[in-house]
């Protein structure tokens, strides 16, 4: 009975896998954008100021989001492999069952062939001293070696128990994850959404002076970093893999942002910074977030080209320090990968993930 529900339930996990490849890589890609509604003036009583903070809110928040996704991704390729470890290792302890109760089989049946008399009874009845000496020595090995094979035989059991709740556990948590991820991506091409509808809803040159704030805002904040005198203090040279990280952020200038993207087509931001350091044989954590809690942390004064800057309070952005004061990022959707001031936002801190 046992044997039947384990074999079930590792047939259960092995089939289930199929159905895991669809759904993650479905949700994986990038969503088709909508349309863009007809041009239609901006909100009334609303200044081009206003609207710009309110499109970059959007943004923010679409980033935010666009972290926990990529978070809950990385997570369930980490479970979908865990289920397959698991699944494996049911179908060996299965296997491995079966060769010890064959085993236990063929003593009881060798004991049968002796006409069902106890190894113990037939050395007592023995008249030769040496042959009830050689016996003894045999009736310990055996006793021994049905001992060993009992008690695998139960530890066995008990481990394919373990990998099939085990395998469960993980099914729950992946399918929890999925539901999440939905109701996460549902969120994420809302705000993206509001944000280009905002934007359609001006002119084209008013377009074109929206652009100019945001620019007129990175520099301000850049020259305003800059002023502080910290690039006095900033004097390292890259290692030998940052280098290597920095080229590859480099030959993907001009690709552009798509949220939860990692290459080789398109980025977000943490896919750009974990796929160049991928490149330079380190690997680091996928998401910006994940980056900053988990990577060594330095002071910016210290900070070296190859490092990652994370910005904002809940650091959903990231960028690589090229030196000079300057980064390669994947700013937001409607942007490309390209080279900004290291000060155009608001630095959170340093991570330095060769250190």
């Amino acid at each position: 009975m046992n044997r039947r529900r384990c074999a079930t339930a590792a047939i259960t996990v092995v089939c289930a896998l199929t159905v895991l490849a669809s759904p993650v890589q479905a949700a994986y890609a990038a969503p088709t954008p909508p349309p863009p509604p007809a041009s239609s003036p901006p909100p009334p009583g609303k200044s081009l100021e206003e609207v710009r903070r309110e499109i970059d809110a959007l943004y923010r928040q679409a980033a935010s989001a666009t972290d926990a996704y990529n978070l809950a991704e990385e997570r369930a390729k980490k479970q979908s492999a865990e289920i397959v470890r698991l699944a494996q290792a049911i179908v060996e302890g299965q296997a491995r069952i079966e060769d010890l109760k064959n085993r236990a089989g063929a003593a009881a049946r060798a004991q049968y062939r002796n006409g069902g008399i106890p190894d113990e009874a037939q050395l007592v009845l023995t008249d030769d001293p040496q042959l009830f000496l050689n016996g003894v020595g045999r009736l310990q090995q055996g006793q021994k070696a049905t001992k060993d094979l009992l008690a695998e035989l139960k530890q066995r059991q008990a481990d394919l128990e373990a990998y099939t709740k085990d395998a469960s556990a993980h099914w729950t948590e992946l399918e929890a994850g999925r539901v999440q991820q939905a109701k996460t991506k549902k969120q994420i091409e809302t705000k993206i959404a509001e944000a280009k509808k905002l934007e359609s809803r001006l002119e084209a040159d008013e377009r074109e002076r929206l652009l100019r704030l945001e620019r007129d805002e990175q520099d301000r904040a850049q020259t305003a970093w800059l002023g502080s005198g910290v690039l006095k203090e900033i004097g390292g040279s890259a290692s030998p893999r940052g280098k290597k990280a920095i080229e590859f952020a480099t030959a993907q200038l001009g690709k552009p942002y798509v949220w939860g993207a990692e290459g080789p087509g398109s980025y977000d931001c943490s896919g750009l910074t974990s796929q160049a350091w991928a490149a330079a044989g380190t690997g680091i954590p996928r998401t910006s977030q994940e980056q900053w809690r988990l990577l060594p942390r330095i002071d910016v004064e210290d900070m070296r080209p190859g490092d990652l800057i994370i910005y904002h309070a809940d650091a959903s952005h990231v960028g690589l320090y090229i030196g000079d004061g300057a980064i390669i990022h994947a700013p937001r959707p409607g942007r490309n990968v390209t080279v900004a001031g290291a000060g155009s936002m608001a630095i959170l801190g340093v991570v330095r993930p060769d250190k």
